[in-house]
């Protein structure tokens, strides 16, 4: 399937990449932004509210794209995952960012709103 025109389809939104988009994974992303030496397999875990289960397969994926590092070792004889964003990753999630960020805009511009409801959440113009 080709790929649609910006200027012909303006709401077809392509940066919205589905591996990222995905509730858990779009917060897993987010604490790993805010944590770039990485966070601690149970760290994340909690942070995020998922099950052991889930957390790895969701980073599976993930890690599959490219996005996050999994680093197994040992802290003393215990195993020790810890997980980080791959600079392609914290690049594509920013992308990821200013694309919702003008999804926004043009959801306050089609509400009839001003510039002043995207303010509020802290959007800057384009």
């Amino acid at each position: 399937m080709p790929k649609t025109d910006a200027t012909s389809a303006p709401f077809a939104y392509e940066g919205l990449d589905r591996v990222i988009h995905e509730k858990a994974r779009l917060g897993l992303l987010t604490s790993l932004m805010a944590h770039p030496k990485g966070l601690a397999f149970a760290d994340l875990k909690q942070l995020c509210g998922l099950t052991d289960g889930n957390l790895s397969r969701h980073l599976q994926v993930l890690q599959e794209a490219g996005l996050v590092d999994v680093i197994k070792g040992y802290e003393g004889n215990r195993p020790h995952t810890t997980c980080r964003l791959t600079r392609t990753g914290r690049r594509r999630f920013l992308d990821y960012l200013a694309v919702l960020e003008q999804l926004v805009r043009d959801a306050a511009k089609a509400a009839g709103k001003d510039e002043s409801a995207a303010g509020r959440l802290g959007i800057q113009p384009a």
